[in-house]
């Protein structure tokens, strides 16, 4: 049997494209401090073109309902749920939270005008395209405001609330799939840099960055992810102390969720261990621990590899297009309000772009945005901004239901 598991081709493709979930990340960490490209191209777009780049050549793709893709989406999804929560808590070690108060006023204007954004961009748009003969098109819009204030959960629970036809959720996850992803890219890949200069103001917060006393707005990656002797057996033990402290933190995480819900519920798992991880933060020695945001750096480079790798263009053909526009101007619309409003509260380019997908993707997509801008002042903004968005995005989308009804 054993034999027989090891000789066939499919299943040796499956242990070899789940080692690459592990290997790519450490190559792109080699190569971002061999190679001066790679520091301005950036490890999360290095991560997100690998990904993508398994996902059209066919990597990642095996025979339907077989034991290996069984297998291999089981093993893909249980890496990708653990990647963030690991990551989450490494990366608000060193952290100064009492900083981060002096940004409170910002961060909740730019929750408040994110969430306006999508409320107007939604209902705008329900009246712009309902003539498309969308079937459900007042649960489309609920589910879409549950989605683009608190993430696929939301959109879940609204879709089983409002009893909504699971091809119609099919057909709607898809097309907001394949248009969110190059909004994210686009950001991912230096659209930043444009939030930054038509919101030129500065954080809020101060935070002073490794081997510099200067305070800064926003440091280049390469001194956000020092990775230069990571390696070293007297950091390494500390490392992995930090390692330890937050697979602690998804444990209690896990346990507070089964015990609450009987169930591993994401928004308990994630209020969790972000707030373990800031009370940690708090702690000298934890925060003195070297090397832990490199450490979630790499957990979140797996992540960007494995979500990247599901990208599929091909899930929208034959579906209503008119769904298809109604998806790209919500992105499109509330993009602009939210700008529009972050700019008369003199909110900065990298808390409006950490709100963006906080909003868009959910908390676990803040990280590797905090990584690609190398900027850490803005993660505990762009974590709180998501799980407030977590918290009321399917009660705005309920209401969004029953004003359109």
């Amino acid at each position: 049997m054993s034999e027989q598991f090891i000789t066939n081709p499919e299943m040796v493709r499956v242990i070899l494209m789940l080692a690459l979930y592990i290997v790519l990340p450490i190559a792109i960490i080699h190569m971002f401090i061999r190679m001066k490209w790679v520091q301005k191209v950036g490890t999360v777009v290095m991560a997100y073109a690998m990904g993508i780049l398994m996902a059209i050549t066919g990597l990642v793709s095996f025979t339907p309902d077989s034991m290996e893709e069984m297998l291999f989406n089981n093993v893909q999804n249980m890496l990708m749920n653990v990647a963030v929560p690991i990551a989450i808590p490494l990366m608000l070690f060193n952290c100064d939270f009492k900083l981060w108060t002096k940004a409170l006023p910002k961060t909740i204007w730019s929750l408040v005008g994110g969430i306006v954004a999508i409320t107007v961009a939604v209902v705008s748009g329900f009246f712009l395209f309902r003539s498309r003969q969308i079937p459900d098109f007042e649960k489309v819009s609920a589910m879409m405001t549950g989605i683009y204030t608190g993430g696929t959960m939301n959109f879940n629970a609204l879709g089983a609330a409002l009893g909504v036809d699971k091809s119609v959720m099919a057909i709607v996850l898809a097309f907001e799939m394949v248009l969110t992803m190059p909004y994210i890219l686009f950001i991912l890949g230096g659209g930043y840099k444009l939030f930054r200069r038509i919101l030129p103001f500065k954080d809020e917060t101060t935070n002073e960055m490794r081997h510099s006393k200067s305070k800064m707005v926003a440091a280049p990656v390469s001194d956000v992810e020092d990775y230069g002797h990571m390696f070293r057996k007297d950091n390494w033990y500390l490392t992995l102390a930090g390692l330890g402290l937050s697979i602690l933190f998804l444990a209690i995480g896990a346990g507070l969720s089964l015990l609450i819900y009987h169930s591993l519920n994401e928004l308990v798992i994630i209020l969790t261990i972000t707030t373990l991880g800031l009370i940690a933060s708090f702690f000298k020695k934890v925060r003195e621990l070297p090397k832990t945001f490199e450490l979630g750096m790499f957990f979140i480079l797996v992540f960007s590899i494995i979500v990247a790798s599901l990208f599929d263009y091909h899930s929208i053909q034959g579906s209503t297009i008119g769904i298809g526009a109604f998806v790209f101007w919500i992105i499109l619309c509330g993009a602009l309000i939210h700008l529009l409003l972050c700019r008369l509260f003199k909110v900065s380019g990298d808390l409006f772009t950490v709100s963006q997908v906080a909003l868009l993707c959910s908390p676990p997509f803040v990280p590797p945005v905090v990584g690609a801008m190398g900027n850490k002042k803005v993660l505990i903004s762009g974590l709180v901004i998501g799980l407030i968005g977590y918290a009321v995005g399917t009660y705005l989308g309920i209401g969004i239901y029953y004003l359109l009804s």
